[in-house]
């Protein structure tokens, strides 16, 4: 069995401001827009393995979630299972996986974002990446997405240990 870790992050110009380093006593400016293009990452990790797989899209529905199990289905080895570990978004129907043979959908508590690390993920691409930026429209802000999230994938070491837990360890 593989486990995978999945959900969902809306990035765009309405974006997260955070702390900036600057000199003591001065007063930096970070700038926030008032436009409201968004794009959205569907992202899934799979701690034991530092596998990831993702999706940028304009929007969220049944049908995109779907594609992005097909992927993470894709990429589980011959033989393997994954069971894809996900909180109860309106498109995280029961049937979305009904016909996908090496995949299983395990579902979070409501109210339990703690329980999965995939939101690690979004902090980190927020801080290190997207705070503080302004975007001219929707295709800057899915590049920009897209460079970080291949910078946050390009070390598989950084990815284990950031949505690595003690709990998720299975035996063989």
């Amino acid at each position: 069995i593989d486990i995978w870790f999945q959900d969902e992050a809306r990035f765009g110009q309405q974006n997260t401001t955070t702390r900036l380093w600057a000199p003591k006593g001065s007063r930096p400016r970070a700038l926030k827009q008032q436009q409201f293009e968004y794009a959205h990452l569907f992202g899934a990790v799979s701690p034991a393995t530092g596998e990831t797989e993702a999706i940028i899209t304009p929007f969220v529905n049944k049908d995109i979630m779907r594609q992005h199990l097909e992927l993470s289905a894709n990429r589980t080895k011959p033989g393997r299972h994954a069971v894809v570990v996900m909180d109860g978004a309106g498109w995280h129907t029961n049937d979305i996986a009904v016909d996908i043979p090496n995949l299983s959908i395990l579902k979070l508590p409501p109210y339990s974002p703690e329980l999965n690390p995939i939101e690690q993920v979004w902090s980190w691409l927020r801080q290190r990446h997207l705070a503080n930026r302004c975007f001219k429209g929707y295709e800057e802000i899915v590049e920009q997405v897209s460079q970080a999230w291949n910078t946050f994938i390009e070390d598989t070491g950084r990815v284990k240990s950031l949505c690595s837990r003690n709990w998720i360890n299975l035996t063989r």
